[in-house]
């Protein structure tokens, strides 16, 4: 048949005979300088305690943070997202704005020992720091209070800045938050400072370990009427290029796995840049899946963190960041 296959000459083996060619016609990477690595500090010192529930990772007091970081620093890795776990809680979330608690104290520490040759971003909220648990202040009726909840984030987010925080990321959904973060960070002499916001964040099934790392889970209901539902992909377009609107120099969607088609469809909607985050849940998904002998661990990994590139994310946040580094580096 003069090498025609079904009437066509077209071979796409040809492209996948030699792994250098192979390699030069791969359309998807992945790099170390892509990942961030969320960090949860605790108050007190010498502490670093496992997480039973999120394989691989720690409570750490600010103290430690840095035992943490070189070891991801030896693989690559760069970036981080760090967490609080306060000391105290009440109503309204007061220590998240306060100068002695983890995440302030970890900045500090951070920024003293390592300077610019890491980027640390933190989360915004307030599910941490709240007695009840939900993500802002609450009416009478138990009704998160959207517009006096974002001057409280913008509150935070500068008490982050003021800090050595590179970058914050507003996580509790509110309307108009990016716009009171950026305004609160410009009147407060950080104009430069980027705003990565979860601007398409789904109410999921798959947060549950972190909400144990975290502390955070609401003491009373839940929290649909501010998180989306998985069923609105229009809504989510819309939540991020509002966001767009309002200032935000990233956007995001978590989850991510069960999430591709946002991801995908956000990609071809905006110019920013755009994160993803594997969450707690989707990421002992698949731990739980190699542990039972259901797939080959570092290979699943690999595979599902090459998925999030291909959809559309320029920046992963996932808790295998130090081990998907070393596999693509051979580290």
């Amino acid at each position: 048949m003069n090498g025609m296959v079904n009437g066509t000459t077209n071979r796409m083996r040809r492209l996948r005979e030699h792994p250098v060619l192979a390699e030069m016609v791969r359309e998807v990477s992945l790099e170390p300088r892509q990942m961030i690595l969320p960090l949860f500090t605790v108050p007190g010192t010498g502490v670093r305690t496992p997480v039973s529930s999120l394989h691989g990772v720690d409570h750490i007091s600010p103290d430690r943070l840095h035992e943490a970081v070189d070891t991801a620093l030896e693989a690559g890795i760069r970036s981080f997202l760090l967490f609080g776990l306060p000391s105290r809680k009440d109503a309204r979330g007061t220590s998240a704005w306060a100068e002695d608690q983890p995440v302030q104290q970890g900045l500090r520490r951070l920024k003293e020992r390592y300077g610019r040759e890491i980027h640390l971003t933190t989360d915004v909220c307030m599910c941490e720091y709240t007695d009840h648990g939900h993500c802002g202040l609450l009416k009478e009726d138990g009704a998160v209070d959207n517009d006096p909840t974002v001057l409280e984030l913008g509150r935070i987010a500068l008490s982050h800045a003021r800090a050595g925080a590179d970058m914050v990321a507003p996580s509790a959904m509110m309307d108009g938050q990016v716009a009171a973060i950026r305004r609160a960070l410009d009147n407060g002499g950080f104009p430069s400072l980027p705003v990565m916001s979860y601007s398409s964040k789904f109410s999921s099934a798959f947060y549950g370990p972190f909400r144990d790392a975290a502390g955070s889970a609401p003491s009373f209901g839940d929290r649909r009427s501010y998180q989306m539902a998985s069923t609105n992909w229009k809504e989510a377009l819309r939540e991020s290029l509002l966001d767009e609107e309002e200032g935000a120099d990233i956007l995001m969607v978590k989850p991510s796995l069960l999430y591709l088609d946002i991801l995908s469809r956000l990609r071809e909607s905006t110019l920013l840049p755009l994160a993803c985050y594997l969450v707690s849940g989707e990421y002992m998904m698949l731990r739980h899946a190699a542990a039972a002998g259901s797939l080959d661990g570092p290979r699943g990994l690999l595979e599902a963190h090459l998925a999030l590139r291909r959809a559309g994310a320029d920046i992963l946040i996932t808790y295998a960041a130090v081990e998907v580094a070393r596999m693509v580096t051979g580290s």
